[in-house]
């Protein structure tokens, strides 16, 4: 049984259904990725992998703010146009998360591709006496939706505006927030029945949504900083139209925090991706995120970081030992059973982490007395699952001539040469695997290989 905390109905749901849709707020592109962005996708990465390994097929879908005021100014900034930035930055965003080993979402879409739908979804809210205009700018009455503030715990009469620009004074309520902007001169802008202008930014997510999996999605997950206004609004104006639960499951990671603050652009402490991985490598920093409950704030502190070197290389010291044929095996099953319970108690990583490290100890310190083949093969598994040292078997590629196969072949030949004491051919396998950097392990007649 997998239960996730529900940050709506603040409890535990069980996932049931086989086919899951899973939609994650992405990110606004006007900047360079930073660590907050890495602890969302990797949280979701790593939900994604271990339902998939439990056999449930999974459908990710994570979104793109490609037209927004940050993007404006980004534009006006840096000299070219919005599309450039957005362009720019998405790049930059697919580069960082390849290096950290984040596997990719199943679409991307993007707010300026879905335009046309967005006019239409508001549209539909404008028949149902949802909205009202304001100098070209459409607003949802949020007073028309007897639900809002359920996600957030808030009231409706001390909410805030859900616009992410200056409080527009001449709105029926403040709690409004804009389905539609009209479009300042020099601004990006698109036509629509209401004049020339772009969406606001939480239409669109319930747009995508609707388009690409219906009136209802299985999971749908982001920042903690996103429960008010955005997800309270998307709430708001897709269950107003459609009458049907927007999310069965609401899903919230927490904040990456400096020295007891928390990350953002605003104190000026903002950690790229990009540079956190050039100074500790993508293992470090997903054993880093691992450690800390995906629901809990994440402490950035260098030292923190670190630490994890050591249990990184037990585990890779793990993985590459070579196994011998031993006829008692060394027992995994209690370690990869805590590991799959702990990810199927609302995704504890720290504690499947701790099981990796676990397990990974135990077999460094068996492999002369126990045979550690099955044990290898469920702490694979577990990394696999957790995305660690997905890059490790392949460091060295660009050196190897021979593969595993043909390695194994020769190491058999070599075995009858010895056995038929044809000693001087033996050496010559011996030696030329050597060169390729493939050390042979002698144990009578039995050897083993490994790479140095």
């Amino acid at each position: 049984m997998i239960k996730i905390y529900d940050s709506y109905s603040k409890d535990y749901k069980e996932v049931i259904t086989k086919s899951i849709n899973m939609y994650v707020c992405g990110i606004t592109t006007s900047d360079y990725c930073h660590l907050g962005h890495a602890f969302s996708s990797v949280s979701f990465e790593i939900l994604d992998r271990f339902l998939t390994s439990k056999g449930f097929n999974v459908t990710r879908i994570q979104n793109f703010t490609d037209v927004d005021d940050k993007i404006i100014a980004k534009s006006i900034e840096e000299k070219i146009s919005a599309e450039e930035v957005s362009e720019k930055y998405i790049d930059a965003f697919f580069q960082d998360m390849d290096e950290l080993g984040v596997k990719r979402a199943n679409h991307y879409p993007k707010a300026t591709d879905e335009i046309y739908n967005i006019i239409e979804f508001i549209k539909k809210l404008e028949e149902k006496n949802l909205t009202y205009s304001i100098n070209g700018s459409i607003y949802f009455r949020v007073s028309k939706f007897a639900k809002y503030g359920k996600l957030s715990s808030r009231d409706i009469n001390n909410s805030l505006s859900g616009t992410r620009v200056n409080e527009n004074l001449d709105k029926e309520s403040v709690g409004d927030f804009a389905l539609w902007k009209s479009s300042k001169p020099d601004e990006p802008y698109w036509d629509s029945p209401w004049g020339k202008g772009r969406p606001g930014w939480h239409i669109e997510c319930s747009s995508m949504v609707l388009n690409t999996i219906g009136d209802t999605v299985d999971i749908h997950g982001g920042g903690i900083d996103l429960i008010f206004p955005h997800h309270e609004n998307e709430i708001a104006q897709s269950e107003a139209l459609n009458g049907k639960k927007f999310a069965n499951i609401w899903m919230h990671n927490g904040m990456v925090k400096i020295q007891g603050e928390k990350m953002s652009k605003s104190l000026g402490n903002l950690i790229k991706l990009k540079d956190a991985l050039e100074i500790f490598g993508a293992d470090l920093l997903r054993m880093w995120i691992l450690s800390s409950h995906y629901r809990k704030p994440l402490l950035y502190d260098e030292k923190i970081i670190n630490s994890f070197s050591k249990p990184l290389n037990r585990i890779k010291d793990a993985i590459n030992l070579i196994p011998i044929a031993y006829e008692k095996k060394l027992e995994s099953k209690k370690e990869f059973d805590q590991f799959n319970l702990a990810l199927s108690n609302d995704l504890n990583t720290s504690v499947a982490l701790s099981q990796i490290i676990s397990l990974s100890k135990k077999i460094n310190n068996s492999n002369n007395e126990l045979d550690i083949s099955f044990a290898q093969n469920n702490l694979n598994k577990m990394l696999e699952i957790t995305g660690l040292c997905q890059n490790i078997k392949n460091e060295n590629n660009d050196k190897d001539i021979f593969i595993d196969e043909e390695i194994e072949q020769l190491l058999e030949k070599r075995n009858n040469y010895r056995k038929s004491k044809e000693f001087s051919k033996a050496d010559e396998i011996r030696d030329e695997l050597l060169k390729q950097g493939i050390e042979i392990v002698d144990n009578g007649f039995n050897s083993v290989w490994k790479k140095v």
